[in-house]
């Protein structure tokens, strides 16, 4: 057969195939007849194949459904959104807090004036009755040998410089919990200015000459006036195992969060576990976190996956990398086979990818919480949403993420059971801010003035959205709703591209130095929402007079190749949000660089200070304040143009319920219910699915 002929016959074919696999499928009720099997097998859909299987690499949602199966962290949250344990059965919160003794405080009284055996001895006299202190000490640090990041201009970006300090010793403080607010109480006991009077200068040798600004912010860094240093002990639960049957223990959580920390893994978690000062394995089952400085997030990050420290240590990746007659020095956890092949803790365990096809799980027959009901999971890769409704129906998937148009009618299906929520999270055009003309705040903004979003809700979400400001889900309190969405104003656009030294020429382009504007809009394939807000979003700046092109990528091109590399002008993407206010990895300066979240380059130093503090916030009504401030500077930026709250609805067939036993073997089956965040599958693990609907489904 020629090219030609393949050209012109290749559409009927594939609609061919598309129909007959349609009408040739199985129904759901000829499936289970006859083929119980099929009843203890859930089917999954998704318009994209996961990229990597190790939950310290993945950054995007289909790798995530699956690690989260696979894998197990030392906690996470329950229905009600409080943390709860997995991996570890309980854990202690305290903090080690300590300042240094430079000098006697002068509120002191003549018998304590030894330095700082005294001061200890005075200290805990005053604190005995304080609540929480469990301990006063001095203690005594040797000189040594630091390296410290250079700061300041453009070009140091990686140097460091060693330091040698000698410092003074200091009075340990050990509270059974995390007081943000201590020194703060301790000062006036102290003497007033008491902490302000240390200078770490004095204690701190520089190799070289600097200026005296950088030398004095360094030997602050390295050694301040005081510290909180924040701490976890984590007890891990008994007999928890992986899946090739070797326990979990403390050396694994230690593992993980090294694995996470080594730069060469480029791991996007390592925000999360920068403040992280030390991990300590106090026996097989317990392990120290010790932190650096205050940090509020601490407890929800270890919901991490923990990673099995025999199957990718050195000696591991070592064997691995001779086999495979590659460089061991540089062979890391990114170029596992791992990544493909991995293995958890969690209910379900890994046994087959199929590239852009499907991905086969096992339930783990020993999960320390017992085996999950469905014997298999299947994530069954359909690009085409057309596909996937069909699929549904048929019965070859067992949940369909309905499209907005579809709402109005598959919501109200009798034959289906359906969920719907807000989602937690939001859709954008991001901007690299590397690039002209997006270095421009008010080419930003008159970009988003020149978008009618409330069309776009309207007519491409069918109503199924809601506007948005900024970076915080919109349920939550950090989100402030008193900033109001930009408007829909195309002359006010061009206003402002005026002042940005844009104007149209003689043939309605928008020139700038005799040259006009031009770049490209691209998204991922398989989200025809995206693609019709593409279509809308380049009509809209066409007609400002912009030279606008636009692509779509399959997901792994996109996201591996534009998006990981910054290879991009202009995208259309969306965030999936936690219940943490924390913004460092999406938004601080620091995180900039490849294979970083904050891929389209946003750099303030307000902010990274605001996104820095309120990590440090233990107050909840301040942390808000401080979000609400961080929201307000980021809608003024304009980094992204911030588009819609997408609203959610999925069906699932009246089969599927909640088995619940009760101590005597007694089984009762109850309706599926989202939880707060608007997840239905938190209790996936009791999912069960029945021959027929149960009575109390039936007529709903």
């Amino acid at each position: 057969m020629s090219v030609r002929r393949l050209l012109i016959f290749t559409p009927l074919a594939v609609l061919f195939i598309l129909f007959q696999s349609y009408f040739w499928v199985p129904t759901y009720e000829k499936q289970t007849r006859g083929n119980p099997k099929r009843l203890r097998v859930f089917l999954s859909g998704s318009i994209g194949d996961a990229s990597i299987l190790n939950p310290i690499l993945a950054a995007d949602s289909a790798s995530a459904e699956i690690n989260n199966l696979v894998f197990e962290g030392l906690l996470d949250r329950d229905e009600e959104l409080r943390l709860r344990g997995r991996v570890a059965s309980r854990w202690e919160i305290g903090e080690e807090a300590s300042f240094r003794v430079y000098d006697l405080p002068p509120r002191v009284p003549p018998a304590f004036r030894e330095i700082p055996e005294g001061v200890a001895r005075w200290l805990r006299e005053e604190l005995k009755d304080w609540e929480g202190v469990r301990s006063v000490e001095a203690v005594y640090d040797p000189p040594r040998r630091l390296r410290a990041p250079l700061p300041g201009r453009a070009g140091r970006e990686g140097k460091t410089i060693e330091v040698g300090i000698a410092p003074p010793p200091r009075i340990r403080i050990i509270l059974d919990h995390v007081d943000q607010d201590l020194f703060e109480k301790l000062e006036p006991l102290l003497g007033e200015g008491y902490f302000d009077g240390f200078r770490s200068l004095e204690y701190c040798n520089f190799p070289q000459d600097l200026p005296s600004k950088i030398r004095e912010r360094i030997a602050r860094d390295l050694l301040p006036p005081y510290e909180h240093n924040p701490f976890i002990v984590f007890h891990i639960r008994e007999g928890v195992r992986f899946h090739d049957g070797r326990p979990v223990t403390a050396r694994d959580v230690k593992f993980t969060y090294e694995a996470i920390m080594d730069p060469r893994n480029l791991s996007p978690r390592a925000p999360d576990f920068e403040p992280v000062k030390e991990v300590q394995v106090l026996d097989p089952l317990t392990v120290r976190v010790v932190y650096k400085r205050l940090y509020s997030p601490a407890l929800g990050t270890w919901s991490m996956g923990i990673l099995p420290e025999h199957l990718l240590n050195k000696e591991a990746l070592r064997r691995e990398a001779l086999k495979l007659g590659k460089d061991p020095e540089n062979f890391t956890i990114r170029q596992s086979g791992f990544n493909r092949r991995p293995v958890g803790s969690g209910p379900f365990r890994f046994v087959e990818w199929k590239s852009d096809q499907y991905i086969v799980l096992k339930r783990f027959e020993t999960y320390w919480e017992g085996p999950p009901n469905y014997e298999q999971y299947v994530f069954r890769v359909i690009s085409d949403v057309l596909t996937q409704e069909m699929e549904f129906y048929a019965g070859t998937l067992d949940a369909y993420a309905v499209q907005p148009h579809q709402v109005a009618r598959l919501s109200r299906d009798p034959r289906f059971q359906s969920f719907s929520g807000l989602s937690f999270g939001y859709t954008y055009i991001g901007y690299n801010l590397r690039r002209e003309p997006f270095r421009d705040p008010r080419v930003r903004r008159a970009l988003g003035m020149a978008i009618d979003v409330d069309k776009i809700i309207r007519y491409v979400l069918h109503g199924q959205g809601e506007r948005i400001t900024g970076p915080f889900p919109k349920q939550t309190d950090y989100y402030d709703h008193t900033i109001e969405p930009l408007p829909y104003d195309p002359e006010g656009a061009l206003k402002l591209l005026a002042e940005a030294g844009w104007r149209r020429d003689a043939q309605g382009r928008l020139v700038k130095d005799g040259k006009p504007m031009r770049f490209t809009l691209i998204t991922n394939s398989g989200n025809d929402l995206r693609k019709a807000v593409l279509a809308i979003a380049q009509d809209a700046w066409k007609q400002l007079g912009i030279d606008v092109k636009t692509d779509v990528l399959e997901w792994a091109v996109f996201i591996n190749e534009r998006v990981d590399k910054h290879d991009f002008d202009a995208l259309i993407l969306g965030w999936s949000m936690g219940i943490d206010p924390d913004l460092y990895q999406i938004w601080h300066s620091s995180q900039t660089g490849p294979y970083q979240l904050n891929f389209v380059g946003f750099r303030n130093p307000e902010a990274d200070d605001l996104i820095v503090r309120i990590r440090r916030e233990y107050d909840h009504a301040k942390q808000v304040a401080l979000c609400h401030r961080l929201h307000r500077l980021i809608a003024r930026e304009q980094p992204y143009t911030f588009l819609y709250v997408p609203k959610w609805t999925a069906v699932l067939d009246k089969r599927i319920v909640i088995k619940e036993v009760d101590e005597q073997g007694r089984v009762t089956y109850r309706k599926i219910t989202p939880t707060k965040t608007g997840s239905y599958t938190f209790h996936f693990n009791r999912w069960v699915k029945l021959p027929k609907v149960p009575e109390f489904l039936a007529e709903g």
